[in-house]
Formats: C-alpha cells, sequence, structure tokens
C-alpha cells in the first residue's frame, strides 16, 4: 500500500500546529488515520466502515 502524501488535520483539532490533531488521508480505497502526536501508528479501513463508525458515535451523543 502506498504512502500517504497529503495529511489533512480535523477541523475540531483548532488551528495552529500544536500536536493534538487527528489527521487522515486517502491511499487508493482505503482512508488512513492516525494522531499528530504519533504519526508512525496509523489505522487503515474502507470509508463505509469509517461513516458507519462516525454515524453510531454521532448517534449515541447526549
Amino acid at each position: 500500500m502506498a504512502t500517504p502524501e497529503n495529511w489533512q488535520k480535523s477541523s475540531f483539532s483548532g488551528s495552529g500546529d500544536g500536536n493534538n490533531c487527528v489527521e487522515l488521508a486517502t491511499t487508493g480505497p482505503h482512508i488512513r488515520l492516525r494522531e499528530s502526536d504519533d504519526p508512525t501508528t496509523q489505522l487503515t479501513t474502507a470509508p463505509a466502515a469509517l461513516a458507519r463508525l462516525l454515524r453510531t458515535i454521532k448517534a449515541n451523543r447526549p
């Protein structure tokens, strides 16, 4: 699997160059996620699986 070149920071991470960020990048049909303070650790998932996770999280918010 190719290494992503264009990581995008979550809009919920705020502005600036701090290391409290969730970043994502696409590589072919996959989405890769990482935390900026540990960029060597990455999760790889499919867009549909990530969408289901986000819907579930939003639905269970107080």
